[in-house]
Parts: C-alpha cells; structure tokens; sequence
C-alpha cells in the first residue's frame, strides 16, 4: 500500500496521502486527476477502474481496496 500512497501523492501534488484522506478533497483533484488514478490502476495493477468507481470510492484507502478487488 505504501507504493500506492506514493504513487498517488504524486498524482495528487502533495508530499503525502492518508488513509482515510477524502480524494475529492485535494485541490489538484480534477478530471484530468481521476484519469490518472484509472492509468495507475492499469499501469501498475493490470485493473480496469471506471471514473465513477473511482469517486465512489471516496477515500485513499477506498481506491486501494477498489483496485485490490479487481486484481
């Protein structure tokens, strides 16, 4: 999960994410945000994730889990 959090603050701008850090939250959050959190799932993870997943999800912790679920 670590690999993941530093994966995403990057994504996001920021030195680091937490776990129950709310996504929409960040001020780098955008579209252009959440297509790079579906990229990472598909670069990384080999998964499939759509946008609306991904903002359903709600937390750091959530799209980990949303990924992991698909694996």
């Amino acid at each position: 999960m670590e690999n993941f959090k530093n994966k995403l603050s990057e994504i996001l701008e920021v030195d680091s994410v937490n776990d129950a850090d709310e996504i929409q939250s960040f001020d780098a959050w955008d579209s252009l945000t959440c297509l790079s959190i579906i990229a990472l799932a598909d670069d990384e993870y080999g998964v499939s994730v759509s946008a609306r997943e991904v903002a359903d999800a709600k937390t750091v912790e959530g799209i980990y889990k949303l990924i992991q679920s698909k694996k």
